[in-house]
């Protein structure tokens, strides 16, 4: 009764909306039907790490921690690093897997043809924060569910913000390099650095991490600004001591410090081309945690090495893992890493309790906390509209 309930809203919520339904759309039932599922987890290799830490879950060997606990309940659990092209491991697994798990930090591509392939795909969760990694329009056409775990990791990249925006603007990074090679010329770090105290930083984007950056800000004594789709309450704005700015345009050339936090959509991806970064103050700082196709990888390039941006810093990159080449890796006054913000031991436990939450509700068909449904019922949430 509840899954007949769950379709009819489905195709209501299709036909209210305009959108055609197909008889292709929404023939798959939402939630668990009896018996054994097939579930295929993504996450990268830890190799000698793996075993160093009981609470590294979010690594392959360690596989959120939850296999025991699947297989006791009679469920297959199917764990790989392996994710790209025609002949990778998980392309094996695509057409008989009922849920496919995967995280940010080393994606798993969930394309249309993709979602055309696994006859049998009930649900996509993503173990982290961030769903654009799956072709949401054609999982939302296939009546599939994708969810993420909301709020897990937003402390661990709030923070790791805070500490690119410091290694940034003291400078830091041809310090520590200058110890590392043996040399010492304070003259060659002090020239660009400066206090963060009195600068002006921005955030594009003020969701649930975009919040807790501004708060952490706070006893800086900052100039805040703030970007979004949305106003914070007055309460919320009080606290954290930011100024709303409605024109994007008007927001970034007064700051010295831009901190990305939207969500990649069609709306934001590319948004910063060659010429939104020309209109950012020149010898900006700026921190992408967000995602790295927010950005025009050769615009960030070009303005780089020209000093419009004078440093860069982020763990997001496009595509990821990020191949060798990628010019980021090699471009001057970056301060780039590997997606690590949101995979602290802190945030993989948070993830890897919220994911097994979700099975669990849907292994007994019932629904997920609200906020964490990306697509449900055939509709994208808001933020990816």
């Amino acid at each position: 009764m509840a899954m007949k309930r769950v379709a009819t809203s489905a195709i209501r919520a299709f036909t209210s909306s305009g959108i055609p339904s197909p008889s292709s759309v929404l023939t798959r039932e939402l939630h668990a039907s009896p018996g054994s599922k097939k579930i295929v987890g993504v996450f990268y290799k830890a190799n000698e790490f793996a075993s160093m830490n009981p609470n590294f879950v979010g690594c392959a060997e360690n596989a959120l921690g939850i296999r025991d606990w699947l297989e006791s309940q009679g469920h297959q659990y199917i764990v790989t690093d392996d994710k790209d092209g025609p002949d990778c491991e998980l392309e094996k697994h695509i057409p008989d897997l009922h849920v496919l798990i995967t995280t940010p930090f080393h994606p798993a591509y969930v394309t249309a043809e993709r979602i055309k392939k696994a006859k049998n795909l009930q649900l996509l969760l993503t173990a982290g924060i961030g769903s654009d990694h799956v072709d949401l329009k054609a999982a939302a056409d296939a009546g599939l569910t994708v969810a993420e775990v909301t709020g897990s990791n937003v402390v661990s990249v709030a923070e790791d913000e805070l500490m690119r925006i410091l290694i940034l603007i003291r400078n830091f990074l041809p310090g520590h390099h200058q110890v590392i090679s043996g040399d010492w010329n304070v003259a060659a770090i002090a020239y660009r650095a400066y206090d963060l105290e009195g600068k002006t930083v921005g955030t594009v984007g003020a969701g649930r991490i975009g919040r807790l950056l501004l708060q952490r800000l706070k006893p800086f004594n900052c100039n805040l600004l703030y970007h979004d789709r949305i106003k914070m309450d007055p309460e919320l704005e009080s606290q954290t001591g930011a100024k709303f700015e409605e024109d994007l345009d008007a927001m970034l050339p007064k700051c010295d410090i831009i901190v990305i936090n939207a969500p990649l959509t069609e709306k934001t991806k590319g948004m910063f081309n060659k010429e939104k970064i020309a209109k950012l103050k020149k010898g900006v700082l700026v921190v992408n945690n967000a995602r790295g196709a927010i950005m025009d990888t050769q615009a960030v390039v070009d303005a780089c090495s020209s000093g419009h941006i004078a440093g860069y810093s982020g763990d997001v990159w496009n595509p990821q893992p990020a191949p060798k080449d990628h010019p980021w890796r090699y471009m001057p006054n970056q301060a780039m890493t590997p997606h690590i913000s949101g995979t602290t031991i802190d945030g993989q436990l948070r993830y890897a309790a919220g994911v097994k939450d979700m099975l669990e509700r849907y292994f007994k068909g019932e629904d997920f906390p609200p906020q964490h449904y990306i697509v449900k019922d055939g509709e994208l949430a808001s933020q990816y509209r």
